[in-house]
């Protein structure tokens, strides 16, 4: 046995100086990395090379998107601008449901407040029509 396993009671392990050593250089490089991209130059950097790629890809682009568009038409199947367009019609259709819903609100409201108003000034106007005419054929 050897005098590391008798310290601590578990089995020497060859790989433990490698994985000590590989943390600190991970620790190592993870602290220049942050100094590193935490630096306006990174930042100027990054917007830099950031645009060019925009810009050299936009022709591509645009290419890919209108073959997309010539297939989708092919096979008969809807493309985003379609999409967006009938997302745009819903949104309207709801928009105008709401507007329905709320003048149908105000419209209740106008209808039940008279009733409401008259039921309290005259409990007698609660009768049915049966009551009604029960009591007119009474008073025949």
């Amino acid at each position: 046995m050897s005098n590391e396993q008798a310290a601590n009671g578990k089995p020497a392990d060859p790989m433990e100086a490698f994985r000590d050593m590989r943390d600190n250089y991970l620790d190592a490089w993870a602290k220049a990395m942050v100094q590193t991209v935490n630096t306006d130059a990174y930042a100027r950097t990054s917007g830099t090379v950031l645009d060019t790629y925009l810009s050299a890809s936009s022709p591509f682009r645009e290419a890919v998107e209108k073959a997309m568009l010539r297939v989708l038409e092919q096979l008969s199947m809807p493309s985003r601008a379609d999409f967006v367009a009938l997302a745009d019609r819903v949104t309207n259709i709801e928009m105008h449901l709401d507007d329905m819903d709320a003048k149908l609100d105000r419209i209740e409201k106008l209808l039940t407040k008279p009733a409401t108003a008259a039921s309290n000034r005259n409990p007698r106007s609660t009768e049915t029509s049966r009551q009604k005419k029960q009591k007119a054929k009474g008073a025949k």
